[in-house]
């Protein structure tokens, strides 16, 4: 097994709805503001983290491939391929070369278990924040949430959350290792896949309210080929 190249996919991640990812708050003051974001703990500016990135690109891939179902909620591990056809044996061998999977499940798989991809914590884009500090944006806003009484109509238990607003723009950044054992895998195909269905879905909580939805703009050549990707293509 031989590191041969990295490869880093750059650009921006452009918040099209509001986005909360929660900054694990353990204590809530009187008055005070529930879930807020996560921010640097210097500048106090939001910023995406890499893992939230992983995560959800990797949930994404594994319920795309079907697999999902045998994991039982857990992340997929090599485990949880046996039985399976051959088909989706490969999508879940590649997925595991992708995102790695535990030394522990035994030497045998010792080829599959290195991860491939890195995720970096993704700081407001430079650009855009110098702009929104000439312009007065803020980088935060406070959005009450509530549910609401079927028969009367009315609130219940409103709470304010914070989230960053629409048009917020954010830095990406992922690398992408290729081993020569991954010869015809084109396992950056695989991650492209990943970034599209992302946009598809949401990122953070809150996404079956409308927060979270996002468009990556990558540089080039990266974009075009993330632009032609359809997941869900099916012959006519």
């Amino acid at each position: 097994m031989q590191l041969v190249d990295i490869t880093e996919i750059k650009g921006k991640i452009v918040v099209k709805t509001g986005l909360r990812i929660g900054a694990g708050d353990t204590e809530m003051r009187i008055g005070g503001v529930d879930n807020t974001v996560i921010k640097h703990p210097h500048t106090l500016e939001p910023y995406i983290p890499g893992s939230s990135l992983k995560g959800k690109v990797r949930s994404l891939l594994e319920m795309k491939s079907g697999l999902m179902g045998k994991t039982r909620g857990e992340p997929l591990g090599f485990k949880h391929l046996e039985g399976v056809d051959e088909e989706k044996r490969k999508e879940g061998e590649k997925i595991l070369r992708l995102f790695g999977t535990s030394g522990a499940e035994g030497e045998e798989i010792a080829a599959i278990w290195p991860t491939r991809v890195s995720f970096a914590d993704c700081p407001l884009d430079e650009a855009w924040r110098n702009q929104a500090i000439k312009e007065g944006w803020a980088f935060t806003e406070v959005k009450m949430e509530n549910a609401i009484n079927r028969i009367q109509g009315t609130a219940l238990n409103p709470r304010p959350v914070e989230r960053v607003p629409a048009d917020t723009v954010f830095s990406f950044s992922v690398t992408l290792k290729k081993l020569d054992i991954d010869d015809g895998l084109n396992l950056e195909k695989l991650l492209l896949l990943g970034l599209k269905l992302l946009e598809y879905d949401a990122l953070g909580g809150c996404g079956s309210r409308g927060y979270g939805r996002i468009r990556f703009q990558l540089e080039e050549p990266y974009q075009s080929r993330l632009d032609s990707i359809q997941p869900f293509a099916r012959e006519t």
